[in-house]
């Protein structure tokens, strides 16, 4: 008798069935929180830049992640051979893509234009309506040619557009309309695309292209561009968050090659769907949904002996809409990290657990270190103010020459990223060197600050148990398409 979602997520999932958590994983978390508790009373008893040891130990640990990456992603340096339309379609496997909406009337013609424009697109294109509340009934009928369904029923194809359906479900979540749709749709591969988000004309069709060169890949990320509004505070977000992106992919094609990449955004990726219902789709309870789900589908995979490989697409692209003030971003970094929080405390026996490879022994460590990190780097920045305003001149000259140490370090892995990233993705635009450069130079004392901030703010929601994902601002899409 073949599971339900429902079953399969059960037996699945690690927060409903946990594993007992291994020493090797306790000593690692224990480590990172005593040794910050150690570092952090060094500053009241050494002298000398020892004082500021916190900081010290974060420069060092994030030089030692820039270096990895940098080892890793030495291969981009060839020049990836562009993508061609050389498979034929029947080679190809169909695509369904689901768009996760819940009062997205806004952003919605958009979105689907984009996805109606795809070269080689998709069989179906699903829009899981959550319980939508706004003009979303009136846009899908008369803009679109919709029929509304009855409540939990997948639409007929619309009269307009024969690939567009829509699925109305009673608002519950993304992760649960997400899952319905998984459960009624047909299609070998499956991609999640969040309404704020536009695709590149022919990225479905390098997605489908992945999948077809390799049958171990059952999860890919596309590349994402952010996109804010142009308010002034917009602009600023934007200028930073754009260069973030592009070092966090060139990241994860490192993570990649070392069998271990966890994340693919939910915004845009894709999926074998057997390998979904497998693992029982994605988790309601999940403030960061699609990162605790390639967790359970690296777990299965190690479980059952398949060998699945998550990989990250460099000729799938897409642009998504971005936070454009400082309160939409502190409260979409603040979730994300309470997200992580909890993906990290469900999975904690895969840290430090050879069975997981290299991801149990090197990335998992990594993360284990990253839920700290935050508080390292407020904490150092902290101490920074407190001698420089304590009146320890000398000392404070000395921080400086190690933050000035790590900024060149943090400029020429700019430059290196941007390089990389044009060779793999082929992008040009938003990629300045001379802005790069001023980012490298103004980010410790500004944007990173922030990003800590929001990370902090997601250890208060996550010791909270905070389920709430918070209203977020859709502005960046909307106006780019009114210009």
């Amino acid at each position: 008798m073949k599971k339900t979602l429902e079953q399969a997520f059960a037996l699945a999932s690690p927060r409903l069935v946990p594993r007992g958590t291994t020493f090797s994983s306790t000593l690692i978390h224990a480590a990172v929180v005593a040794a910050w508790i150690l570092l952090f009373a060094r500053a009241f008893f050494l002298h000398g830049v020892v004082a500021w040891s916190t900081g010290i130990v974060y420069v060092l640990y994030d030089t030692l992640l820039l270096a990895f990456v940098t080892w890793k992603t030495l291969p981009l340096m060839r020049r990836a051979p562009p993508l061609e339309p050389d498979y034929d379609r029947r080679s190809l496997p169909d695509m369904g893509v689901i768009v996760a909406s819940h009062n997205e009337a806004a952003v919605l013609p958009v979105t689907i234009a984009a996805l109606l424009r795809q070269v080689r697109g998709p069989a179906q294109i699903v829009i899981a309506d959550d319980g939508s509340t706004d003009q979303t009934h009136t846009l899908l009928t008369e803009r679109f040619g919709l029929v509304a369904p009855a409540e939990g029923k997948l639409s007929a194809p619309s009269a307009l557009y024969p690939n567009l359906f829509w699925l109305r479900m009673p608002h519950g979540g993304k992760a649960r309309a997400l899952n319905a749709a998984i459960t009624l749709m047909t299609t070998e591969t499956v991609m999640t695309v969040d309404a704020d988000t536009l695709l590149d004309d022919d990225a479905t069709y390098a997605m489908r292209a992945a999948f077809a060169s390799d049958p171990k890949l059952v999860a890919a990320a596309g590349i994402l561009v952010p996109v804010c509004g142009k308010s002034a505070s917009g602009r600023v977000l934007q200028w930073f968050q754009t260069y973030e992106y592009m070092r966090n992919f060139i990241a994860r094609f490192a993570w990649m090659r070392a069998d271990s990449l966890l994340l693919v955004s939910g915004a845009f990726a894709s999926f074998r769907r057997d390998a979904l219902v497998d693992v029982g789709g994605f988790d309601p309870q999940c403030l960061v949904e699609d990162y605790e789900l390639i967790h359970r589908l690296r777990r299965y995979s190690v479980d059952h002996g398949l060998g699945w490989d998550v990989r990250v697409i460099g000729d799938a692209h897409a642009q998504t809409d971005a936070p454009d003030s400082l309160a939409g971003f502190l409260r979409q970094r603040r979730r994300w990290f309470a997200g992580f929080l909890q993906t990290q405390y469900w999975n904690r026996d895969m840290t430090g657990n050879p069975r997981y490879g290299t991801l149990g022994m090197l990335m998992l460590p990594v993360k284990a270190l990253d839920t700290m990190q935050p508080i390292y780097g407020l904490t150092a920045f902290a101490l920074l103010l407190a001698f420089l305003f304590g009146g320890h001149g000398a000392l404070v000259i000395s921080i400086f020459s190690v933050i000035g140490v790590k900024t060149a370090i943090d400029l020429a892995f700019y430059l290196w990223s941007i390089h990389l990233y044009r060779r793999w993705t082929g992008a040009r635009s938003g990629a300045g060197i001379g802005m790069a450069m001023l980012a490298a130079v103004a980010e410790p004392f500004t944007f990173q600050l922030l990003r800590h901030t929001g990370a902090a703010l997601g250890w208060l929601h996550f010791l909270r148990g905070g389920r709430a994902w918070g209203v977020q601002r859709r502005t960046g899409l909307v106006s780019r398409e009114d210009a």
